[in-house]
């Protein structure tokens, strides 16, 4: 097989069309067409229905696409082991993510691998699972429970190349994020201050309070956090956004418990080699 014949391949699957592969690509469309002909041929197995729809992976392009970016991968490697070019991994994180909790494992991967470069993109959750199943992103960092991916009531993509079939996703938590109920020390209790629907933390206070306690939409989290400051409510907030104003008293706990979120690494089953470094930054203990 041919790498550039796999990832025309990859491409293909991961955007659904052929000419969405080769935007992606850089290529003519033509050419992606002809590469993914050629594999078809020294394979000997159609690998993708053609419906007006889009490319359907046939049920052997979904074998070969379960090992095809992991070879893709190992010949990059391959290929930096040989020339000394930096590698690239791309992780997207939830912007509150991406400012609390990447920096610590920036330091750490910059010590461990010096010659791995570490692309950070902030996005929303809708954007950082479409990007991770697209093959965009290399992995995402979000907040989520339970035992599946989407626990916290968010739903998964469909993989474009499989029709409504969810990609193989894998996941690792590796950490918690605490939430605490804050108030400013004599300001009102009610409404509940909330960030605005689909945000994680949103979906969070959803789940603990449900429909009956009266809220008030705000634009995010922090700005929910500065109205609680200034008297105005109460709000339920992960707990490396508060550190400040509750050592400073400017805002304090109220008697409500609410269970910690998991800090969950997602990304596509088969990835885990070229993700190892990424995968030891993410779990190692703070400080390590």
């Amino acid at each position: 097989m041919d790498l550039r014949q796999l990832r025309g391949f990859v491409a293909v699957a991961r955007t659904g069309t052929v000419t969405g592969a080769a935007n992606s690509l850089g290529l003519a469309p033509a050419s992606v067409s002809e590469q993914v002909r050629r594999l078809e041929r020294s394979l000997g197995v159609a690998l993708f229905e053609r419906t007006p729809q889009g490319m359907r992976l046939t049920e052997q392009g979904s074998t070969l696409l379960a090992r095809a970016q992991g070879l893709l991968d190992h010949a990059d490697e391959v290929r930096h082991a040989v020339t000394g070019q930096r590698r690239k991994v791309r992780i997207g994180a939830l912007e509150m993510l991406a400012a609390a909790r990447m920096p610590a494992v920036i330091r750490r991967l910059s010590e461990r691998r010096p010659d791995l470069d570490v692309d950070v993109r902030s996005h929303t959750r809708q954007s950082l699972m479409a990007g991770v199943a697209a093959g965009e992103l290399d992995a995402v960092l979000l907040v989520d429970t339970g035992p599946r991916i989407g626990g916290l009531g968010f739903t998964v993509p469909h993989d474009p190349g499989s029709g409504p079939v969810a990609p193989d996703l894998d996941f690792l938590d590796v950490g918690e994020v605490g939430l605490a109920l804050v108030a400013a020390p004599e300001g009102d209790r009610e409404p509940l201050l909330v960030s605005p629907p689909g945000c994680s933390i949103r979906l969070a206070a959803d789940r603990a309070f449900g429909a009956e306690v009266p809220r008030r939409e705000l634009t995010s989290i922090a700005t929910a956090r500065e109205w609680a400051r200034q008297g105005l409510g109460s709000a339920l907030l992960p707990d490396f956004a508060l550190e400040p104003d509750l050592a400073s008293g400017a805002l304090v706990r109220l008697g409500f418990e609410s269970p910690a979120l998991a800090l969950r690494l997602i990304w596509l089953r088969g990835r885990e080699p070229a993700l190892r470094d990424v995968l030891y930054a993410m779990s190692a203990p703070t400080g390590a």
